[in-house]
C-alpha cells in the first residue's frame, strides 16, 4: 500500500517559481521529487483561465478537502445492524 500524500503550500509556490522559469511538468516533478502525474494533475485541478496561482491552488485544494466523504468506521452498532 502506498503512502499519498497532498501537497503543500510551500510546493505549490515551488511549482508556480519552476513553471515562471520555463521548466516543463517532467523536469518540475524531478526538481520536487514528485511524480510527473502528481504536477500534471495538480497544474490540470488548478489552473485558472491566467494561468497557476498557488493560493487559489491551495484554497480550491482545501475546499476539495473540506468536501470529501469521510470514511464510515466499522462500530460494533454498525455492525449489529448490518446483521440484522
Amino acid at each position: 500500500m502506498r503512502n499519498y500524500k497532498q501537497l503543500s503550500q510551500a510546493q505549490r509556490y515551488q511549482i508556480k517559481i519552476l513553471i515562471t522559469e520555463g521548466k516543463n511538468q517532467k523536469e518540475i516533478a524531478e526538481l520536487l521529487c514528485l511524480s510527473g502525474s502528481t504536477v500534471c494533475r495538480e497544474l490540470k485541478r488548478n489552473r485558472g483561465k491566467k494561468g497557476y496561482f498557488p493560493q487559489q491552488a491551495q484554497i480550491k485544494a482545501d475546499k476539495r478537502r473540506a468536501q470529501a466523504a469521510k470514511a464510515l468506521k466499522m462500530t460494533a452498532e454498525v455492525i449489529v445492524e448490518i446483521e440484522a
